[in-house]
């Protein structure tokens, strides 16, 4: 049985003096990926504790160093991913390449066959050097992205298929890498900021497609100018990432040896375990038999039906409402920028309350009341209100379900194992998504409006049901983690060898 734990004051100076080298690890140790590090604590019949301002100043340091890092890379890639597709079709793709709506709906769903086919490749974030992943995929999918600017029909098919493949990996990676750094109450806000880069870029997209479309007399068409700014970017955003993203807290260049092994004890002392080493095959079984995670995985695959479609047809839905081309590219950014900060706001109050489905049953009511108005409602000025509504409930709603699944398991493997069933029925939901709105049933496009609608509505018992199976978390993981005694000889990373003291 552990010994009681050392609680330590608060330190507002500088932090206290490293204990002696045969308690911390040394940078080699931390280096290795192991467990060399903890044979050394073995040797000592010592204790490991630290304060609550060390470690507030470690998830400050990580959150500088990590957080603008993947929220650039998530934006980059879902500018390349939706946004250029369907401002380059409003900008004159379809027109100058005598692209059909069937061909262009096409263009659309060979994205998501290549996502899904190549979603088992999550996996290889416990394989792989996250810094090194990162990297090389950031390379393909922005060189796929350029290569769009030069491609006729039968080139995009390829090209967008190969740019699936790509983004399979890093996008739903990313949450799964997240819990490497931070525990169940924290990785809710840091997806939201991360996965609000979605909103921004397609807010961002909106704003740009407009400048370039008001251009005259360009060099070269204005769809291709779409691609190649929207692409060009990744290529110096992998060196970034090469260089700057940590595989693991335990390697974070950015923290010093001590704050090291700080982050990797309390990123296990919420019982969640195995934060170091490779795949373990009987929790990866465990996770894809869950139930738990296939309510979730509905959930996604419901929500993807809508949130695949928005950003892609909005600024044609527009065009169709009365407004110009052009305008309709500037006015698809404001829902985007209040999706934003409502993405983030309940993604931190889903950390402070411990639960996220509770917030799931209204933000999916929110966008089925969005999408119900459009189906009915053909007055103009209300069916742009719609659309914010369908916005700020449809993207919240992904930006829960994924910390929701890194919180339901408790070790890396049965998580990985969870994102790769999300993944492989959830992004199944754009095969219908992009689908719903063929050009011949515009300008209100009643039956695919109401095909969104029933879907949120269904997003909303689901959520109801889980809410049933996942209660929050208990009140003993909202207390701090900071005071944590370990017994030397003992691994941290199962519950019953760490000891977290109530706060």
């Amino acid at each position: 049985m552990p010994p009681p734990p050392r609680r330590q004051p608060p330190h507002d100076g500088p932090a206290p003096a490293s204990p002696p080298s045969s308690v911390a690890p040394t940078v080699d140790d931390v280096g290795k990926g192991s467990y060399a590090h903890e044979d050394a604590l073995s040797a000592h019949d010592g204790e490991f504790t630290w304060t609550e301002d060390e470690e507030r100043r470690v998830v400050k340091k990580t959150d500088r160093n990590l957080m603008p890092v993947l929220w650039a890379l998530f934006m980059l890639s879902f500018l390349d991913r939706s946004s250029a597709s369907s401002h380059a079709k409003t900008a004159g793709m379809t027109k100058d390449l005598d692209i059909t709506d069937a061909q262009y709906q096409w263009l659309l769903t060979i994205f998501y066959i290549g996502y899904v086919v190549a979603t088992p490749s999550i996996l290889l974030w416990k394989r792989i050097p996250p810094h090194v992943l990162v990297a090389a995929l950031t390379l393909l999918w922005g060189g796929f992205a350029l290569l769009q600017s030069a491609a006729r029909w039968e080139g995009l098919m390829a090209l967008r298929f190969l740019l699936g493949v790509s983004e399979t990996c890093f996008a739903p990676g990313v949450t799964f890498y997240l819990s490497f750094f931070y525990d169940r109450r924290q990785v809710g806000f840091r997806q939201g900021l991360y996965f609000g880069a979605a909103a921004i870029a397609s807010c961002y997209a909106g704003a740009l497609a407009y400048g370039i479309t008001q251009m005259k007399n360009p060099a070269i068409p204005a769809w291709k100018a779409l691609f190649l700014i929207e692409g060009a970017p990744a290529l110096p955003m992998a060196v970034v990432a090469y260089f700057f993203l940590p595989d693991r807290a335990s390697k974070a260049r950015f923290l010093t040896p001590r704050e090291r092994e700080i982050a990797r004890l309390r990123s296990g002392a919420d019982g969640r375990t195995g934060r170091e080493g490779g795949l373990d095959l009987k929790n990866v079984w465990e996770g894809l038999s869950d139930p738990k995670a296939y309510i979730t995985a509905l959930i996604y695959f419901s929500s993807n039906v809508s949130y695949s479609s928005l950003p892609v047809f909005l600024p044609t839905i527009l065009s169709e409402m009365g407004y110009s081309s052009i305008r309709a590219q500037g006015l698809s950014a404001p829902p985007y920028l209040a999706a934003f900060f409502v993405i983030v706001f309940v993604c931190w109050l889903s950390d402070r309350w411990g639960d996220r489905t509770i917030l799931i049953i209204p933000l999916s009511l929110v966008g089925a009341i969005g999408y119900l108005i459009l189906a009915l409602v053909e007055t103009t000025g209300v069916r742009y209100f719609a659309i914010f509504l369908c916005a700020t409930g449809i993207f919240p709603v992904i930006g829960l379900a994924l910390p929701l699944t890194a919180s339901m398991h408790e070790n890396d493997s049965k998580r990985g194992a969870g994102f790769v069933l999300l993944n492989l029925i959830g992004q199944c939901g754009p095969f219908l998504g992009t689908r719903l709105y063929p050009a011949h049933e515009g300008p209100y496009y009643v039956k695919g409006m109401s095909i969104a609608c029933g879907f949120m509505f269904f997003v909303t018992l689901l959520a109801v049901l889980l809410r049933l199976c996942v209660p929050p978390f208990p009140p003993s993981q909202a207390s701090s983690l900071s005071e944590v005694t370990l017994k030397a000889g003992r691994r941290p990373s199962t519950p019953s060898r760490a000891h977290v003291a109530a706060s």
